[in-house]
């Protein structure tokens, strides 16, 4: 995607709207879809393309589509569905995948004014109504530009950034395993200091911190679900200490794992 196709076409705004849930994104042939998380991460799968986590922007385009959207159980998450056509129809637009920005307080303020100029200005005669979807254009286009300007400006940090959404992912998916620091940064190709860096600055946490959260959740769910005992939880979670297990979990949720399952409704 390059701007000398943004400057030959017009992207009308069809629909916003925000979400905190799973959901299955249709594209339909003639619109192409922008999906911006304002809050934690979510995950995307597409036909032929592996899920894919992400915590910035992703770019749907209706040849790969129908685009499943996977918010995590045990996380909150909000993001915001952009809709769109890009004029003249028969226009070759080919925007699609991940999206990077360092501009993300601009974008939400922007979606902000989106959303307010869509459902709180409300128009009287055609020269206001007219005024109205040109603006709303005119946001759309600096959303789109500025995603699309750094994305490329930012070609060297964006290997960094796929290989941690593919670290977070691969976190997400083998919690219960022994997962070091080191291990983690080499497998997504990047010094110790790089990669404790960048984790820290897409999740909040710590990589250890994200991963202690993650396997308590993880418990908290095998409690709720089963009947298994207090022990066998915490090795299913990654937890080889019983002890350790049972501080971090107080720590957590503000009881024990005795006390919490005692305390669980019968099934």
């Amino acid at each position: 995607m390059n701007f000398q196709q943004l400057v030959a076409m017009i992207p009308i705004l069809e629909q916003v709207d925000s979400s905190c849930v799973s959901q299955t994104i249709e594209c339909p042939a003639d619109c192409h879809v922008l999906i911006v998380v304002l809050r934690g991460h979510i995950t995307i799968s597409a036909k032929e393309q592996a899920p894919l986590v992400f915590t910035q922007g992703f770019a749907c385009h209706p040849q790969y589509g129908p685009f499943v959207i996977q918010v995590p159980r045990t996380k909150e998450a909000e993001y915001v569905v952009i809709t769109y056509r890009i004029l003249p129809e028969d226009s070759i637009w080919t925007l699609h995948g991940p999206l990077r920005t360092v501009s993300e307080v601009k974008i939400k303020y922007m979606l902000d004014e989106l959303i307010r100029t869509i459902h709180e200005i409300h128009t009287h005669s055609p020269e206001e109504e007219a005024a109205q979807q040109f603006r709303k254009r005119l946001i759309l286009e600096r959303i789109l530009f500025i995603y699309i300007y750094e994305t490329h400006m930012r070609q060297e940090d964006k290997s960094s950034a796929v290989s941690l959404e593919e670290s977070l992912s691969y976190i997400n998916e083998h919690y219960m395993l022994k997962l070091t620091l080191p291990m983690l940064a080499e497998r997504a190709g990047m010094s110790v200091g790089h990669y404790t860096v960048l984790f820290k600055k897409h999740t909040g946490k710590t990589m250890t911190g994200y991963l202690r959260s993650l396997r308590i959740d993880k418990a908290k769910e095998m409690f709720l679900q089963t009947r298994l005992p207090a022990k066998e939880i915490a090795q299913r979670v990654g937890f080889v200490d019983y002890f350790h297990f049972s501080r971090i979990f107080k720590q957590g949720v503000g009881s024990s794992p005795t006390a919490f399952h005692k305390n669980l409704p019968k099934i």
